[in-house]
């Protein structure tokens, strides 16, 4: 029997309760830095999933200086010696903030392992030490939250159709992206090897299933902010001070400074 498609999300709807969403992202926010908590949140999945459309919503009223999203180029020559997990420990929070991680040291446990960017050996002492080094982040009091983002191989297809046809996300595009689709069962094999070694109770793996990518964008933003147990953080009171008197300013005139020319006017 063919299992029942789930009707996508209205878009009124779905603004509507993104942006009551996001005002509570703004809310963890200022709890974050009000109580010091440091915050790491992972996003993986497959090519196309729809990790990226989620962290712009997520981040997109967070102050950056408080929420940044690190998304690690292939490492250099000098990261390629040291210890796996080391490039990733200096992009970790501080107090007060929050890390989104657009794809993470899950890397080993995914395209390295399955483009034979990494030995073997250097997979199995990933899938080994992870846990431990989870460990290690939750014990040292981090929040550390893992979403998987979960797309049809049919949906995935779609969307790098559509990629290939839209001049502003041709770049999303790589070599690396269309060979996913010819190693789709090594990808998934290797999901489920990662999810055996790395689902540890301090760490979780939550599956955000995302063919429709409003519906995972609503779920994952409520499951993490139901996830921490922040609490509204009263602003300080602020007022507007009155805009004392001229002293005598003139502008200077116009035609000794260049202005950017008004493209809008012949719109």
């Amino acid at each position: 029997m063919a299992e029942k498609k789930t009707a996508k999300v209205p878009l009124a709807a779905y603004e509507r309760e993104l942006l009551r969403l996001q005002t509570e992202l703004v809310k963890l926010q200022e709890w974050v830095r009000s109580e010091g908590a440091r915050v790491v949140v992972i996003f993986e999945g497959r090519d196309a999933a729809g990790k990226g459309g989620t962290i712009k919503r997520a981040a997109e009223h967070l102050n950056p200086r408080v929420a940044r999203t690190v998304a690690l180029p292939k490492p250099t020559e000098r990261e390629r010696t040291q210890w796996y997990f080391q490039r990733y420990v200096e992009h970790l929070p501080a107090a007060g903030e929050i890390v989104l991680f657009d794809r993470s040291w899950y890397n080993r446990a995914g395209v390295e392992h399955v483009m034979g960017f990494c030995t073997k050996e250097e997979y199995q002492l990933f899938l080994r030490q992870c846990p431990i080094f989870e460990r290690m982040l939750t014990e040292e009091g981090i929040l550390l939250r893992k979403y998987w983002f979960s797309v049809s191989d049919a949906e995935q297809q779609k969307r790098f159709r559509r990629r290939l046809k839209d001049p502003t996300k041709r770049w999303k595009l790589s070599p690396m992206d269309l060979e996913s689709i010819t190693r789709w069962e090594a990808y998934s094999r290797a999901k489920d090897e990662m999810l055996v070694h790395t689902d540890i109770s301090e760490a979780p793996w939550f599956v955000v299933e995302s063919d429709d990518k409003r519906r995972a964008r609503l779920n994952m933003i409520a499951h993490l902010l139901g996830s921490v147990p922040y609490h509204d953080v009263p602003p300080p009171v602020l007022e507007l001070p009155s805009r004392p008197p001229s002293t005598g300013y003139v502008r200077p005139p116009r035609d000794l400074q260049t202005f950017v020319p008004d493209h809008a006017a012949g719109l």
